[in-house]
């Protein structure tokens, strides 16, 4: 049986991979950037201020979910979305270091 492409690469790399592919579409971004500002949101609250079709909000909370971005709670009929802090703090790290990395521009095309 052959290796995944996953397991070619280290733990780290994965999880860089996992979060820009959860940030990789501007409606996921439009969703983080209304749930912090707001602090919490309702999902019924993000269809309305990005005026998206409620599975596609849904299908988007759910792959921000997927890799712990988001967290939720249930309240009552509605689920209430946050950023989770855990993962927040490790995105920023994360791509803070690697776009830190200086280049040797004498090495560069």
């Amino acid at each position: 049986m052959g290796v995944t492409k996953t397991e070619l690469f280290n733990k780290k790399q994965n999880r860089i991979a996992s979060y820009a592919k959860a940030l990789g579409h501007p409606a996921r971004i439009a969703i983080l950037e209304a749930i912090i500002k707001r602090k919490a949101c309702i999902c019924g609250d993000l269809v309305e201020e990005l005026n998206l079709a409620q599975a596609t909000v849904s299908q988007h909370l759910k792959a921000l979910k997927e890799v712990d971005i988001i967290k939720g709670t249930i309240d009552g009929p509605a689920v209430c979305y946050c950023i989770n802090e855990k993962s927040w703090g490790e995105i920023r790290d994360y791509f803070g270091h690697f776009f830190a990395q200086n280049l040797d521009s004498k090495n560069c095309c």
